[in-house]
């Protein structure tokens, strides 16, 4: 088992998460998420009455953003766009396996 999968298998569709645990979940302090949340990075985040929560794919997201930034010292933008086109990946290999080509 990844270790992306610890959380994200046991998400429900309406969970949400609150920013500690995803930044817990990643590793990182709360700050490096607010400062992402700040420049337009997480999608799949919202503020309700001043309070961030997160749907389920922001998780892998951060890990994702997480891992590259670390990894290959890349900048946030750059991380976030890398983190886009491997959620399109994964959307399109989704989609694939429903049409039974894989």
């Amino acid at each position: 088992m990844r270790d992306d999968d610890v959380l994200i298998g046991v998400l429900l569709d309406e969970s949400w998460l609150t920013l500690e645990q995803v930044a817990a979940a990643c590793d990182v302090e709360a700050d490096w998420l607010l400062a992402h949340l700040e420049a337009g990075l997480f999608p799949h985040a919202e503020s309700v009455a001043g309070v961030w929560r997160f749907a389920e794919e922001a998780l892998l997201r951060a890990r994702r953003m997480r891992s590259l930034e670390r990894d290959f010292e890349a900048v946030p933008e750059l991380a976030a766009l890398v983190a886009d086109l491997m959620e399109e990946s994964d959307r399109l290999r989704a989609r694939l396996r429903q049409l039974g080509g894989e």
